[in-house]
């Protein structure tokens, strides 16, 4: 596996809170399974990591492996992808059955619905922004994928088609990365059969969702931690740097690889996870 190429130090569908509680627990994720090293005195961070568009869960899949065999509880919910607001109001409905300290964890489009949910939740101790938007107050994820050139999420790249309405008057428009670009424009350093396979079963985003403004930002509150691929080319790494900045990151850890290093290089990125877990000051 590679390691960094530098650092820089700069619901459970709304069953009442104690039968979820119950449900995660029994399947061995939630905030009553075991989360205690072998060699642990007392107990680590809940890890949620959330997903983006265009992706499900499943790309964090060799990260969690490794997390859990360092004894890490974690829960990787499926992000709707259907309105921030409603994004956001999902994953926090996540955090609140958990119990203790959580680390949470976005990728992409995730770090958007991540910077609203967590915003105030006493139970979130560390931030970490794999490839992951950063928004302050008002901003949309259009004002900063574009604020930097490189990104090839562009029209012409897309694939638009409708869905049914969820409410009257109210069908909406999802996007779809083109399977002929999907390869250089998402995961450019997997192998073109493994992105072919995620190229169909991609999870579109709603394209208003794009456009809705921000709220009151977790990071301005909640320490957090940055990791940014150097050949991204869904998200530009020049803004990753731009919003770390701004963020006044505990740490910022630069890979060599594309917009999902979780894949590629899911070591160098527990790594970090494990850094944020352990909080600022260890």
């Amino acid at each position: 596996m590679n390691t960094p190429a530098s650092t820089r130090r700069t619901s459970l569908l709304r069953l009442p809170a104690a039968i979820a509680m119950g449900v995660l627990a029994f399947a061995g994720i939630g905030p009553h399974a075991s989360a205690t090293g072998p060699d642990d005195a007392g107990p680590k961070p809940t890890i949620v990591l959330v997903h983006g568009s265009f992706a499900d869960a499943s790309g964090f899949d060799e990260v969690i492996q490794r997390l859990q065999a360092l004894g890490y509880t974690t829960l990787a919910p499926s992000n709707p992808l259907r309105t921030l607001a409603s994004d956001a109001a999902y994953i926090r409905s996540v955090l609140d059955t958990v119990e203790g300290p959580i680390v949470v964890v976005a990728h992409s489009y995730g770090g958007m619905v991540v910077t609203n949910a967590a915003t105030g939740h006493p139970g979130v101790q560390a931030l970490v922004y794999i490839n992951g938007f950063a928004p302050a107050d008002g901003e949309t994820a259009s004002d900063l994928a574009y604020r930097f050139p490189g990104s090839m999420i562009v029209p012409e790249n897309l694939t638009v088609r409708p869905y049914p309405a969820t409410v009257p008057d109210a069908a909406g428009q999802e996007a779809y990365i083109n399977a002929d670009v999907f390869h250089e424009a998402f995961a450019a350093d997997l192998d073109a059969e493994t992105t072919a396979a995620m190229a169909a079963a991609q999870r579109p985003i709603d394209l208003a969702t794009l456009e809705q403004p921000s709220g009151p930002p977790a990071w301005e509150t909640i320490p957090s931690w940055f990791v940014i691929g150097t050949k991204d080319n869904t998200i530009p790494p020049e803004l990753h740097r731009f919003m770390a900045e701004r963020a006044d990151a505990v740490a910022t850890v630069e890979l060599d690889g594309s917009h999902v290093v979780m894949m590629s290089q899911p070591d160098a990125v527990v790594d970090v996870i494990v850094e944020a877990a352990a909080g600022p000051e260890a």
